[in-house]
């Protein structure tokens, strides 16, 4: 069904732009999508596009992310409106409302030498998407959201990781259901922090491994940090003691990487 819309305050439009909050998101089990690779990525990986909000005057077929308009529900705008609804510029011209997914611990799947990325209490959007773009290009078995500080469907999240979020397996829970999973199927764990004496780059990690790291402001809980098979720093050279999470995951993960490439 297409249905022309050229006012702002249709409720349709009220109703997505409802969606930049949690509680709507958690209500409705709906969330946001902007850019045609993001959509084309998202419906790729098996998450159902109810809404798509086109305007023409802007929308770019892209033939690397193909993305079908047979969906419930079409949207056409102009560019007035549509500029006030997208927060990107890149879009293309194209928005969509999708249905929430379940992101179960034990869906994820594991094999000989996984490696896995353990977020526990990340608050800032921005650095989530980060470590998702990060993980999809390091090829990563999943990541897990321990303790979870922020909502994944939050539309920073969906937009700093430019599609990623649906590219990479994803898990959340609390953080002792997380460590039972870990020893369940055999995974060490270690804990970035700036109290480790070992080096990250003496750790093997070879063998089914999860990096584990904490947000900026108050890093690693002492449930990591106590129960991890062992805590790693990067040392720092510099007058400042840390830097940003989502570069220091890329550094141990590579490290990671460039053994296993040996």
């Amino acid at each position: 069904m297409s249905i022309e819309i050229t006012s702002l305050k249709n409720p349709r439009i009220k109703f997505l732009t409802s969606l930049q909050n949690a509680k709507e998101r958690k209500t409705s089990g709906l969330f946001v999508i902007e850019g045609i690779r993001e959509i084309s990525l998202a419906a790729a990986s098996g998450y159902e596009i109810t809404t798509l909000v086109v305007c023409d005057e802007l929308y770019q077929p892209d033939n690397n992310y193909l993305v079908s308009f047979d969906v419930p529900e079409v949207l056409e705008v102009p560019e007035l409106v549509f500029s006030k609804i997208a927060y990107r510029e890149s879009t293309g011209g194209l928005i969509a409302i999708a249905k929430m997914k379940p992101v179960k611990l034990d869906d994820l799947k594991t094999s000989e030498g996984s490696l896995f990325l353990i977020l526990e209490k990340i608050e800032k959007p921005g650095n989530l998407g980060a470590m998702l773009r990060t993980a999809d290009a390091a090829g990563l078995s999943g990541v897990i959201i321990a303790d979870p500080a922020t909502d994944i469907y939050n539309p920073n999240v969906v937009r700093s990781s430019i599609g990623c979020l649906f590219t990479v397996p994803v898990g959340v829970a609390q953080n002792d259901e997380v460590l039972n999973w870990c020893k369940k199927n055999q995974i060490k764990t270690f804990a970035a922090s700036l109290e480790a004496s070992v080096d990250y780059t003496s750790i093997d990690f070879k063998s089914s491994s999860a990096i584990v790291l904490g947000s900026e402001s108050d890093g690693l809980s002492k449930f990591w940090l106590s129960n991890s098979d062992g805590r790693i720093v990067i040392p720092m050279r510099g007058k400042i003691d840390s830097m940003n999470v989502s570069n220091a995951a890329a550094i141990i993960i590579f490290e990671a990487l460039r053994q296993r490439s040996l």
